[in-house]
């Protein structure tokens, strides 16, 4: 069975197997940053210690406020490209329509 993991500091509960997830994170500045990873507990990790993409390094901590499961890479990528094509008010949508949107804190 897989196992659930959870993010510190935040009620969000995901379960990590063998899949690739599309997140987006949001800054402490309120900007919204999108990604891809295969690992999202390690990734938001590496994203708070200073170690994920040079966007986020100076705006920590980010707080995971969506995300999405694809089964390959690729399917993961193409949903990245797509959501940093949206305006902010469609990613605000986004992460409202998210089930765990009001236990993040």
């Amino acid at each position: 069975m897989p196992k659930k993991h959870r993010i510190p500091g935040q009620n969000l509960c995901y379960t990590l197997h063998a899949m690739n997830y599309t997140y987006i994170l949001r800054c402490k500045d309120d900007t919204l940053y999108t990604g891809w990873t295969n690992n999202l507990d390690r990734r938001i990790k590496e994203h708070n210690r200073g170690k994920g993409a040079r966007y986020t390094r100076s705006r920590r901590p980010a707080i995971l406020v969506y995300y999405e499961e694809y089964e390959t890479r690729g399917e993961a990528m193409r949903r990245e490209s797509e959501i940093k094509k949206m305006v902010r008010r469609e990613k605000e949508k986004l992460i409202e329509s998210f089930p765990g949107k009001n236990g993040l804190n």
